[in-house]
């Protein structure tokens, strides 16, 4: 690194708290603003894929986030007459590779610690508004910070800020379908090493997906959803509980030990989900990373792992550029190459999963088997589930001594002990 730079990272989710690391190893001042007076995870589960764990490894993190982790090695959906619409494992790719099943709640503690405190951390501090030629903020008490020499808006896929990059939004719109999702216990769940999907058409789908443990609590766990249009959330909270555990029982009576432990409507969280898509990530000083830049459906379960990639593509931006310009044109040109087929592969996918339309989950369920089996198919599908699809014909590189480090990685059971206070 050649010049010592003045950034802000505004939002301390994933892309931030990863970004305040690899900033400050660096030796850059970095101050990080984030608008909840208590940071903390928002929400219960997610598919670490090997693209996004590679990262990590490079982080030095992936023995503390595999000690909370689940090793995910298949992804298996049906019906409830239990025809397989999809099954992909990662041998397809490598015998070595999985996923990790992980609780939100336990990479934001690995990452927390990580930051060992560098950085100045300025928790109930909503900005609001980003000049980018300077590089000052305002917050929302009408206070000033900065200036800086970088501002990076990792605000999340609800972004305010990147309506600040002057044409720079092609598309950002809200889902019409989200989903309700809680933690529980995982118990004698029999697949835990697979997530599992059961689909009825597209109108209704639920997921069961093992994630470990998290600091403070050594209870492995499921992550649950459940697919539900957003306009029907109040519906379904008006309609009790009971109505809808019988249909649950009934739709996959498989896992019905575990819908057991739902018992109240309080138990389950509402997300929603948007699609982004940006013609610039950048002007003047402000830069955008991860959902801020790039919201999309969670159908390939790629958020987390594109904002690691952000970040660090960032970062090896700076140390070849600096600061200016050619650092914010060289970051979006390598990350847009990646993140593009991602875009329009979840797009084109989400209506398949999640929609009215039968015909098309018809036609899904009898076609998109034996379109992995196709030459080329399978691997295509493979890459793109992994996070390594680059572009329509390319591949991200998986470094041979992180797939080795992955495979020897230490299981949850050995768990790499992290402060429940972290």
């Amino acid at each position: 690194m050649t010049e010592r730079l003045r950034i802000a990272v505004i939002g301390y989710g994933t892309a931030g708290q990863a970004l305040a690391i690899l900033l400050t190893r660096d030796g850059h001042e970095v101050e990080i603003f984030e608008r909840v007076p208590t940071p903390g995870p928002v929400g219960a589960g997610f598919l670490l894929q090997p693209s996004g764990l590679q990262v990590l490894w490079q982080m030095g993190l992936l023995d503390a986030v595999r000690g909370y982790a689940m090793p995910v090695r298949r992804l298996y959906g049906d019906t409830p007459c239990e025809r397989a619409v999809m099954d992909m494992g990662y041998d397809g790719l490598d015998a070595r590779l999985h996923g990790l099943g992980m609780q939100r709640g336990a990479l934001f503690s690995v990452l927390d610690q990580a930051r060992e405190g560098a950085g100045e951390l300025h928790v109930g501090t909503t900005i609001v508004e980003v000049d980018h030629q300077q590089g000052r903020l305002r917050d929302s008490d009408g206070r000033t910070h900065g200036p800086f020499d970088l501002v990076v808006a990792a605000d999340g896929a609800a972004s305010t800020l990147r309506n600040g990059i002057d044409g720079g939004a092609a598309l950002d719109r809200v889902y019409p379908w989200g989903a309700l999702w809680c933690l529980l216990p995982a118990e004698d769940w029999p697949h835990m090493q697979q997530l599992r999907q059961r689909y009825v058409a597209a109108r209704k789908m639920i997921g069961l997906l093992p994630v470990g443990t998290r600091p403070g609590d050594d209870t492995p766990r499921l992550s649950f959803f459940w697919s539900l249009p957003r306009a029907d959330f109040e519906r379904w909270q008006g309609d009790g509980m009971a109505p809808w555990l019988e249909e649950l029982h009934t739709l996959w009576p498989q896992a019905g030990a575990r819908f057991t432990h739902l018992q109240d409507a309080g138990q389950l969280a509402r997300a929603v989900y948007r699609d982004a898509v940006m013609k610039r990530w950048h002007q003047g000083r402000l830069v955008l990373v991860g959902d801020a830049a790039h919201a999309m459906s969670p159908q390939l379960g790629q958020g987390v792992n594109m904002a690691l990639l952000d970040a660090l593509a960032l970062r090896d931006a700076l140390r070849t550029h600096g600061a200016g310009e050619p650092a914010l044109q060289a970051y979006q040109a390598q990350r847009r190459a990646h993140v593009a087929v991602y875009q329009r592969w979840s797009r084109w996918l989400t209506p398949l999963f999640q929609s009215d339309r039968d015909a098309w989950a018809k036609a899904r369920d009898v076609l998109l088997g034996p379109m992995g089996r196709l030459p080329g198919g399978r691997g295509h599908m493979l890459r793109v589930l992994s996070g390594t699809q680059h572009g329509w014909l390319g591949a991200l590189p998986l470094d041979p001594a992180f797939i080795d480090a992955l495979a020897a990685a230490p299981s949850a059971a050995q768990s790499v002990a992290i402060p429940a206070t972290a």
